[in-house]
């Protein structure tokens, strides 16, 4: 083999004569530092964009905001969320689209009050101590100062948004919006107060929806109940009830004692299977006395008789006959106790009763319970006992146990279980009604804020009816299943959960009894309890809200809204509307608003209903459910044309973080130490519609990820220097490798389009990472080095190589810009100083021609055999019988029909080696690497046959010789 040093050398150092890529975009991001100067540069570029879409005729995307709540630092699943709805909002300007995307802020409800509470408690005041106007101040300035906070950290994340006409429902305006939307359900006949169970937090002193409650696992003490039969109907035996034998008794099973006083009747199951059985031993060896004995009779059903007695400890027992429950009358429990439990408790059919575990009986406490409460009312019964007051506490009238907590509402033992449970307990075992007790782990509704256990409690409130005929045909819950029905779910799936969701739920509770939040303002005639009707009314409540806020109902005085109604006959309503009316109605006020086709003639228009909502799974039962009832009961339809959802971040093992586990990733410090774009890319690679994973390791992974975005961009930057237009080649004078990349390049532009149309992100960042990685770096850039390195400048091969690397770079940074906008724009202005923000820019549109079938095939097949030689040029390499591709000369056979698709190319070029000889034969490829036996080229290292046929430059190949001499004579 000749070596480079047995051909005449000049000395001369040719590296000055190679055309390496130059670019001053660094290696390493520093995205912590740049960005934020990014960000400043962009100044408002929201509306720079909308200004400059409308000027074009741009067609109108809207997206609205599903509203955080006003109270912390944004942690990662706010960071995840808002970083979608970034995505959208930017695909959207970048497939041409005028995008109103107006950020917004949950402001009322029980978060913030806590906090205000607690801060009065920490200067020794009580709540009550503190008037309801200096409280609600409090409150409202509290929440202001979040919004200013959390606003900044979702500017640094790089989300685009409407930010100086950011929504919030606390606003003046808005909430007399609230109250406008409130009065339509009013007016409507729609609206009811109601006496049933709700779920009620004595922590906080309020009922709660379903939206906030989350489940717990509890500890609760299970108790066995006997109810005395003390009448039967004659379809009976004769002797059930005869003095010869012990009284039967009916057996009931909760894990709520303190239902017991407030107990009017028990449930039974129609198809279930029930006998009347005598205890005829008891365990032996007992360390306690137990309260059954031989002789008691007890009624259970057949399925649960055996758990039953064995909680009981009895030992033997004889079933004496079937029992049908129809038609018995048993005694309240506590009725030897106290004559306030004289009354006869009823056998009810039910049928929520199962014979699953218990004893096939229901202990039915109508005020406690919505089961209860459905079959008490079922049953012709009109009076609901209340027995538990807002506090958790048994009203003074509850014989026996007046007073008494059922939850400790204040200090270290909130949440736990007060002196009710014990105290029924001991007076159950006094009246020798208790048969057996135990504890029992299981979930527990727990509210979401205080994280304390709640109860249902009979307490009067204000509901919207899901199921009462509207004026235009329908009920309310029709309605919204029609609407679920028309709007197009992302992922499929939520379709199916919410229409359960709202096939199943009860009527619309929207009332809370708390100060913070926007009023049920109206009034209730006390003569007839109805609502009052009155537009000017209503206008002059909507008037003083609008202008003073929700405070203005609070403390004016009734003659200024009631005009010529007479005060004293009408009720003032004080409660709170529920957040979620609230956050309901913020299409109303954001986007109806602004709606051209009600009369808005700004220049931040939009239209009603939205394109999208977008928010986590569990707003199912939240903020997509409140915006479809408020919508079909106001407007007739749902406020959004298509939901889309995302899933919950866990930690890298998939657990639920929790700031006592330590296993929680702050977005804060992941942009401080890696940048936004590293969070963002994050965000991209996930399949958002399930739950994500996020921790260091993972992290990692992004970050290897955007390492090769970023050099894959870098190399296109230095390749590209100098480039323009004089250079441009038409595609007819493309070489075959050329023509396969912008056959790639127009798949992808297609697939990507599609990819953000559909709101699928993922399926734009992995196809480009993998066309960075197998197209490009891998194959591409490998190969078209030499060229581009040595090729003279206004060679076609070089040319046709910069112009298709000039058209990755354009599609490349306009793909990306929504993903990672920052390292994008840092791109472009590197390129483009003077260009603009590339975030203003639209897809290039990519030329139909550029699609190629037959180069696709041909470089499938190309690369079938190219993996074949790299790895024998590896095992040479590795075995040291070369040093590099360019020292080898692969003797390559095959069939012929692996080899067709060679034709046209130069075989050495795919490879990268300095020569190749392709032989047809055999039925499968094989590669004998051998060295190349030329002269070594002084500038591009190949070893090629005409090294030294250039006497001018002795040291080159005819091909670098070409070069130099061009670049030579540029330079006199």
């Amino acid at each position: 083999m000749a070596d480079a040093s047995d051909t005449p050398s000049t000395g001369r150092d040719y590296r000055e004569t190679v055309f390496l890529p130059e670019t001053p975009f660094p290696m390493r991001g520093g995205l912590p530092q740049k960005e934020p100067a990014i960000i400043e540069a962009w100044g408002d570029l929201y509306s720079t964009l909308r200004k400059q879409r409308q000027a074009e005729g741009a067609p109108l995307y809207v997206l609205h905001d599903g509203p955080p709540y006003a109270n912390g630092d944004i942690h990662i699943g706010h960071a995840l969320n808002k970083t979608l709805k970034d995505f959208v909002v930017r695909s959207r300007f970048l497939l041409g689209h005028d995008v109103d995307y107006v950020p917004g802020w949950d402001c009322h409800g029980l978060p913030i009050e806590w906090k205000i509470e607690e801060r009065y408690r920490s200067q020794g005041k009580r709540k009550d101590e503190v008037s309801k106007a200096e409280f609600r101040q409090a409150c409202r300035e509290y929440a202001a100062g979040w919004i200013d906070v959390q606003r900044d950290q979702f500017k640094r994340l790089g989300v685009l948004g409407d930010w100086d006409h950011r929504y919030a429902t606390m606003d003046f305006g808005t909430e007399a919006a609230i109250v406008g939307e409130f009065h339509k359900f009013k007016n409507s006949g729609q609206l009811y107060r109601g006496s049933k169970p709700v779920m009620w937090s004595p922590v906080e002193r309020t009922a709660l929806a379903d939206a906030e409650i989350e489940y717990h696992d509890h500890v609760s003490p299970t108790i066995w109940v006997k109810f005395p039969v003390v009448a039967a109907t004659d379809d009976h035996p004769d002797d059930l009830l005869a003095f010869r034998h012990a009284t039967p008794s009916v057996v009931i099973w909760t894990t709520t004692p303190w239902t017991i006083p407030a107990n009017r009747a028990i449930s039974y199951g129609p198809e279930i299977a029930y006998g009347l059985y005598e205890v005829t031993a008891m365990e032996a060896g007992l360390e306690f006395e137990p309260w059954a004995k031989p002789g008691d009779r007890l009624i259970v059903a057949d399925k649960l008789a055996e758990d039953v007695f064995k909680a009981a400890k009895i030992a033997s027992w004889t079933r004496v006959d079937d029992l049908n429950p129809s038609g018995l009358e048993c005694a309240h429990p506590l009725a030897e106790l106290s004559p306030g439990y004289g009354f006869s408790v009823p056998l009810l059919a039910g049928d929520h009763v199962t014979d699953d575990a218990g004893t096939g009986f229901v202990h039915t406490a109508p005020g406690h319970g919505a089961d209860d409460f459905e079959v008490w009312k079922a049953h012709g019964h009109h009076e609901v006992p209340d027995t538990v007051d807002p506090d958790g506490a048994y009203y003074d009238h509850v014989p026996l146990f007046a007073g008494l907590k059922v939850l400790e509402t204040e200090g270290k033992k909130t949440g736990k279980f007060g002196p009710a449970n014990p105290a029924v307990i001991e007076k159950l075992i006094e009246a020798g009604a208790l048969l057996a007790r135990g504890r029992m782990e299981h979930s527990y509704p727990h509210s979401w804020r205080s994280k304390a256990p709640i109860i249902f409690r009979n307490t009067p409130q204000w509901f919207i009816r899901m199921d009462a005929p509207l004026e235009n045909d329908g009920t309310l819950r029709e309605r919204a299943l029609e609407a679920i029905d028309k709007t197009d779910f992302h992922p499929e799936a939520g379709r199916n959960r919410i229409r359960s969701m709202v096939e199943g739920r009860p009527d619309w509770l929207i009332s809370r009894q708390r100060a913070w939040g926007t009023p049920l303002a109206m009034f209730v005639d006390k003569q007839t309890g109805q609502p009052l009707i009155d537009a000017e009314v209503d206008a002059r409540i909507t008037a003083a809200v609008a202008e003073g806020g929700a405070d203005a109902w609070f403390t004016r005085p009734d003659a200024d809204f009631l005009g010529a109604h007479d005060p004293a006959r009408y009720e003032k309503i004080e409660d709170i509307l529920d957040v979620w009316f609230d956050s309901g109605c913020t299409h109303a006020f954001t986007l109806e608003a602004r709606d051209p086709a009600h009369g808005y003639a700004g220049d931040r228009p939009s239209h009603w209903p939205a394109d999208l909502y977008l928010e986590g799974s569990d707003q199912h039962r939240g903020w997509f459910q409140s915006n479809l009832l408020e919508g079909c009961g106001t407007r007739g339809r749902a406020p959004y044309d298509a939901v889309l959802t995302h899933g919950f971040t866990q930690d890298e093992n998939g657990e639920k973080m929790s700031k006592s586990k330590g296993n929680t990733t702050d977005p804060a410090t992941i942009i401080k130490e890696s940048g936004a774009d590293i969070l963002r890319l994050w965000v991209s690679l996930v399949d958002y519609a399930e739950d994500q994973r996020i921790g260091k390791q993972i992290l990692q992974t992004t970050v290897d990820a955007y390492r090769k975005l970023r050099n894959t961009v870098r190399y296109l930057l230095g390749a590209l220097v100098g480039f323009d237009e004089a250079e441009r080649l038409p595609l007819d004078q493309m070489p075959p490798l050329e023509r396969f990349v912008l056959h790639r390049l127009w798949e992808l532009d297609r697939d990507v389009r599609k990819a953000y149309g559909e709101y699928r992100f993922q399926d734009v960042v992995r196809p480009v990472l993998e066309f960075c990685s197998n197209d490009l770096s891998a194959l591409y850039f490998d190969i078209r080095k030499d060229s581009l390195y040595c090729d003279r400048p206004d060679a076609v091969r070089r040319r046709a190589a910069r112009t298709v690397m000039h058209e990755v770079f354009m599609r490349l940074t306009a793909w990306l810009s929504p993903l990672t906008p920052f390292t994008m724009e840092e791109a472009w202005g590197t390129r483009y100083p003077d260009g603009g923000s590339n975030c203003a820019r639209v897809i290039p549109e990519t030329p139909g021609d550029w699609r190629n079938l037959d180069e696709a095939a041909r470089w499938a097949k190309v690369q079938a055999v190219l993996e074949v030689v790299n790895e024998s040029l590896e095992a040479a390499r590795r075995e040291k019988s070369i040093g590099g591709a360019l020292d080898a000369w692969p003797i390559v056979t095959g069939p012929a029909a692996a080899f067709a698709p060679f034709e046209g190319l130069d075989a050495a070029e795919v490879f990268r080696t300095s020569g190749a000889e392709m032989i047809v034969g055999g039925d499968a490829v094989t590669v004998e690497v051998r060295l190349a036996d030329h002269p070594k080229c002084a500038r591009s290292w190949r070893r090629v046959p005409d090294v030294g046929s250039d006497p001018a430059y002795p040291e080159l190949s005819a091909r670098d010789a070409d070069a130099v001499r061009w670049w030579d004579a540029r330079r006199g």
